[in-house]
């Protein structure tokens, strides 16, 4: 299986954090869920880190059976629909987005 991760690192404006997980929830998620070929969609929250550590308030984490099948999504027509409704989220946070793709090894 593959995952590509999306880091949100920054912070979410003082007040916002309701309005920004009510954005992801119902404008988001669902054009999230459409991606061709996707598996599962997860949405994490952060709630505490390490003294120190760069702050992430949410990682979007979506998982595909293959590179290729991730490659099929990230060319859909639905994936360049949710990089235009993100503007409307971006509004809501200073920081910056990062991706990563992962490997899972069954365990």
């Amino acid at each position: 299986m593959i995952i590509r991760q999306a880091f949100f690192e920054g912070t979410i404006h003082a007040g916002q954090e309701d309005a920004f997980k009510t954005y992801v929830a119902e404008k988001l998620m669902p054009m999230w869920l459409a991606f061709p070929g996707v598996k599962e969609v997860r949405v994490l929250y952060n709630i505490e880190r390490d003294e120190g550590a760069p702050s992430y308030p949410m990682v979007l984490s979506t998982m595909y059976e293959s590179r290729e099948a991730l490659a099929a999504a990230l060319e859909s027509p639905v994936r360049y629909e949710s990089r235009d409704m993100t503007k409307g989220l971006l509004e809501m946070f200073d920081g910056r987005i990062h991706h990563h793709v992962f490997d899972l090894v069954p365990s």
